[in-house]
This record gives structure tokens, sequence and C-alpha cells, in this order.
């Protein structure tokens, strides 16, 4: 082999791969490898300096072993792109439409989108806009400031006048036009001037944690404490000086490997993103997508967005309808449904018949029963006349694929997909996380449910390795191409480049699948802050409206009255209108959780057949300045009380 055969890449050692792109494709993925990629040439000189220090000594049976599942690993990749390029031949699938948007539909699509559609708008008094830019980190504020001030700009390139000036968002009547433009901080003060856009300092600095060794179902993790308390975007302080944090540093010391993050349950609880109501889910997307792009500016990663995909797709059938259209017609049926019929019908039928066996998603089916057995499902599914035992495990993986392959949008969205491929130019696995932590908050409900579903299904998978034989980076390697892929993109080396890096960032989804559906607390604390600002700008309308709004805040302040009591006393109130005694007072202290006053429930109206008939109860905080939340039976109930005395305590079931 020629060095430009070899794409320059220093060799350590020698495999006798048959293709030899395998050799060219970027290995810097996949764990305890020894073989040097260019993409990080510092580690590879030092791996290098010490292989000459040691006299060169030939590999260790542990490292053969390594280099053979690196090999094994890489076959397994091309295999499924070619089985992707064979199932869907080239000009027989119509491309999705990226499109491409200038600066200021750049600029509006993230203001829009950001929940700061007013801001171009020009409404922005008393709109929701101005309670979340209330809310906002200095740092934050900064980022929507510069977003908007490109917008600005680049509207008056055009010659055309844009509704509203950024100086008339963040800045005061008594400001001088000639002045900077100041940023806000969280309680809307001007905090600082900034005659050039530059990020503010922030406290936080990226924390370091001491790292206890373990092993996880068959892999060595090393697990680390992951913060939810501060946003992830003040914890950068060393990048935006051009350094790096300590977890960066500790990074390139060695080889990127895989890590266990362990997250200390807050005195709140945890909350997940099925614990709230769906307009404070809105408020997250707000919140999240502000919070990534400042995130990803410190962090120096440019963040790309397409345009949102206008591809209409089927309006009947299974393959290649839009995951909306899907549910709209399940729900007809089965309401409430939130993973697509068909997709929950094909993993169930792979964990019955596939989990204990060799090759499970790696060898595929037969190509002529797939396609008999799609056009089987489209027309018989939802009949119900579908023999699900003629599908062999193989056979339900292709179509699997299949599914999450022809989706009209990608399962990550169109819009999002570069920002998760952006994720692995970052370094630290930590900061990595928290890229994929807010990018997996962004994604729209069915996309973010079906992804979920996906993921348990391929942890069990992994579980299983000592059977089926596919490890976490084959299992992960073998799902890349599938969610990374564009439809009409087959085949592209850069594409298909892309996907292999995005193998790493497959492993951390599986990993860590229940951090990444968890809220932080930070967000949580934001959408409190904008129910409360919201709440305080609410003007009447009429004189009706007057007198009885009236009403309300006198019997509002009687019962904050008795609220302050039963504080003082330590004291709540819960109804539970679905049990026998439909209200408790309840004394709290500071070990009571919310699993303590469902056990007192349960207790209190017996446990007897009734009790184990009736659907499990939990505990909610509803009102004040939370729409809904479900409490994690963990919760400190004072903690909550403190950050939410006006709520009312209710016990009652899921409705998930």
């Amino acid at each position: 082999m020629d060095v430009k055969e070899s794409g320059s890449v220093v060799l350590t050692a020698y495999h006798s791969f048959t293709a030899s792109r395998i050799h060219l494709a970027d290995e810097s993925h996949v764990p305890n490898r020894s073989t040097p990629s260019p993409v990080s040439r510092k580690s590879q000189n030092r791996r290098l300096a010490m292989m000459t220090s040691a006299g060169a000594m030939p590999p260790s049976s542990q490292e053969r072993s390594a280099a053979r599942d690196t090999r094994l690993s890489m076959e397994d990749y091309w295999r499924e792109v070619r089985n992707i390029e064979e199932a869907c031949p080239e000009g027989q699938q119509e491309p999705v439409e990226k499109g491409v948007m200038d600066e200021a539909e750049l600029e509006e699509a993230w203001l829009h989108e950001a929940g700061l559609s007013t801001l171009v708008s020009g409404t922005l008094t008393d709109s929701p806009a101005e309670a979340l830019l209330s809310t906002l980190t200095r740092s934050q504020a900064a980022m929507v400031k510069k977003r908007l001030d490109n917008y600005t700009q680049t509207l008056r390139k055009r010659n055309k006048q844009p509704i509203r000036h950024v100086r008339d968002v963040f800045s005061t009547a008594d400001t001088l036009p000639a002045e900077p433009t100041p940023p806000v901080s969280p309680n809307g003060q001007i905090v600082q001037r900034l005659p050039h856009w530059t990020p503010p300092k922030v406290r936080q600095s990226c924390p370091v944690f001491t790292s206890v060794e373990s092993s996880i179902s068959g892999h060595h993790l090393e697990p680390n404490i992951f913060s939810l308390e501060v946003p992830y975007s003040e914890g950068v302080t060393a990048h935006r000086k051009g350094l790096d944090c300590r977890d960066c540093q500790r990074t390139r010391m060695g080889d990127r490997g895989l890590f266990r993050f362990q997250i200390v349950k807050p005195k709140q609880g945890v909350t997940r993103i099925q614990d709230l109501s769906s307009e404070d889910i809105k408020k997250i997307g707000y919140i999240s997508l502000i919070e990534l792009t400042t995130f990803y500016d410190a962090m120096g990663v440019e963040l790309k967005r397409n345009r949102a995909a206008r591809s209409k797709g089927r309006e009947t059938g299974i393959f290649g309808v839009p995951l909306t259209t899907l549910l709209e017609n399940d729900q007809k049926k089965f309401p409430g449904s939130k993973v697509p019929l068909v997709f929950k019908k094909l993993l169930s039928k792979l964990e019955q018949t596939g989990l204990q066996t060799e090759g499970i998603l790696r060898v595929p089916g037969s190509a002529s029963r797939v396609k008999y057995l799609r056009q089987e499902l489209e027309t018989k599914f939802y009949e119900g006349s579908f023999d699900w035992e003629q599908v062999r495990h193989n056979d339900a993986a292709g179509l699997l694929k299949m599914f999450i392959r022809e989706l009209p949008s990608p399962l990550l969205t169109l819009q999002h997909l570069p920002a998760f491929t952006a994720a692995q130019n970052i370094t630290s696995p930590r900061h990595q996380l928290q890229a994929l932590h807010l990018l997996i908050l962004l994604l729209p409900e069915p996309n973010r449910d079906t992804l979920k579903a996906l993921l348990e299904f391929l942890r069990k998978v992994v579980e299983f390795e000592a059977m089926n034989r596919m490890s976490l980076w084959n299992v992960s390697m073998i799902v890349a191409p599938n969610l990374f892929i564009c439809r009409g993109k087959v085949g592209m080396q850069e594409e298909m480049q892309e996907a292999v890096e995005a193998a790493h960032l497959v492993q951390l989804l599986i990993i860590h699948q229940d951090l990444l559906w968890t809220v932080p607390c930070f967000i949580i604390s934001h959408i409190r802050k904008m129910n409360e600002a919201t709440m305080g700008k609410k003007t009447p309308s009429s004189e009706k409206t007057k007198r009885k709004l009236l009403r309300r805040r006198t019997s509002d302040r009687q019962k904050e009255k008795s609220e302050v009591t039963d504080l003082r006393d330590g004291v709540i109130r819960v109804q539970a209108p679905l049990h026998a005694k439909v209200s408790m007072a309840i004394q709290l202290d500071s070990g009571t959780k919310a699993r303590d006053v469902m056990a007192r429930f349960d207790f209190e109206n017996g446990q007897g057949s009734r009790s184990g008939r009736r659907q499990r109860q939990f505990l909610f905080e509803v009102g004040g300045n939370m729409g809904e939340r479900c409490l994690d039976p963990d919760a400190l109930l004072l903690e909550v009380y403190r950050v939410n005395p006006h709520c009312e305590w209710v016990l009652k079931s899921r409705t998930t």
C-alpha cells in the first residue's frame, strides 16, 4: 500500500483488509484501539513515542482482540451501507430537499423556533417572548442579541428596514443611541455594556470530579457525576478564553473511551419530559435552543441548520408516511399512542425471537422476502389480518431499519441533523453528552418518543451480547447509517463518513438514554420564572374582568394567609379525587417525600383488592409557577413547597 492509498495514515500494524476504503475509514471513534488516525495527532505521537521507547513490542492478545473487533465493526458498517444501497437503488427515492437559507432567513427561523418571533414582528410588549427574555442568563441574552443584531444588519444590507432594532429590545429609554447595546440579566436589568459582542464572563467553570472505575454490562466504564443544576453554557469559561477546560484536558491525555455518567438526584426530584404539561414542554424547546446555541458558540462548534423539509409524504400506509400522520391514524383506534403501532410491533417481534440470536441486526433477511412482507404490511396491518408468524427475526430487523430510513424526514429531523453531527467535533464526552441532552429536548414529541423506543430495544440487544455476539460498538456501527444517511443521499462518501463518526454518538445515546430524557433543573427553573413573569403581566381587558379579578385576588390573599400559616406549621393539603378519602392534611418535615404521601393515602384507603385494581396514583404539583408536574417519588415536598408555595397538591394517575 502506498502513502496515497492509505490517506497518509501512519501505520503501526498491517491488517490484510480486502477493501482499501476500510483503511481510509476514521477509526478514531472505536474504543480501545491502537491504530492512530489523522484526527488526534498529539495522542498519535504520544502513543508512537511510547511504543518506540518500549522497543516496539509485538501486540498483546488484548490488542489483537481489539484490532479484530475494529476490523469486524468496520466490515459491519460497510456491509450495512451496501445493504442500504441495494434496498434503495439510485433514482428510485425522491431526495429530501435540504434547501439553502440566507442569513436573514436563518436568523428569523432561529428566533421563531426559540419562541422569539415577536422580536421580528414588533409586538414584544406583554408577549411570551418578554417573559422568556427576562429569565435568560447573561451569556444566553448575549447570544439572542447577537442573532437579532445579525438579522437586523442583514435586512439593512438588502435596503429593508427591520420592524424592530436590536436596541429596542436590549436597552432602556435613557440609553443614548450612540452607546453600545447592553445585555439583559435574569431579572431584566442592564448588567454590562458590550461595544462589540463578546461572550461575557461567568462564575462557573467546568467541574472536575473524582472518577471511580466500574464495569457495566460487560463494558469497562468510568462513572462521573453529571450536574443538572447549572446551565451547560455557564460551565465552559475556559473555552470562551480559547483554552481547554479540565475535562477536555483529561480527555486529550488518553483515548476517548466510554464513560458512565451519574446524576445526583435533585432535592425537588428528577423530572422527565413526560412529567410536564404540554404548555411547559413547549417552553423546554425555546430554552433548549437558546442554550444549545450559546453552548456551541462557547465551544467553538458551528451550529448549522437545514431548512425544514417540505416533503408531504404519503397520507396512508406505513412506509414513507410521516410520524405525525401515523400517530393520528393509530390514535383513532388506540387513543394515547405515542409510538407508531407498526414500529412497536416490529420491536416486540425482535424481542420475542431475536435477542438471543447471533447476528441480530447484522444478518440481513432475504431481499425478496422483506419486499414481500413490506407489501403485506402495507395492505393488511391495519386490517388486523397480517400474519406475524411468517416474519423471521432477520426479516423484522430489515423492516425496522427500512421503516426508519424511509421516513419522509429523518428521525433526528432534517433541521437538527447537522447539530447532532457537529456534536462529534466536541472532544470531551461530558460536553458531547450535554449537547445531545439539549438536542433530545429539541426533537418533536413523535420523533423523541420513537427514538426512545428504539434505544430501549438496542440496550436490550447489547445486554444479550454473550449470546448474540452484538457488542455496543457493533450495534452502533449498524444503526448509525440508518439514522444519519439522508434519503436520496445514499452512497455519497461524505455522508457515509459522517455516519461512521456518528457511531460514537449512537453509543452515548444507548448508554445514557435515561439521563438524556430528563429535564435539567436549570430548565425547570427557567420554566418557573417564565410562568411567574407571564402571570405578573396579565392585565384585565374590561370592567367586568377587573371586578372578577379583584374578587379572585382577595380570595387568593386569604388563601395565601392560610398557606403561610400552613407553611409555618409544615402542613399541606393533598387532594385525591379518585380515592375514598378525597382530601388529607399532611405534616411536612425535611425528609417527607412524595412516596410517603402516596403510601399514606394507600394505607388510609385500604390495601385490599379494590386498591390493587386501581391504577397507580402519583403526586402532582399543579398551578402556581408550574403548569403541572408529576413528582418523582423521591422528591422532597418541603423543597417543592418553597419554590412553588401557591401550587395545589393532587394525587391522580398519569395520562401516559
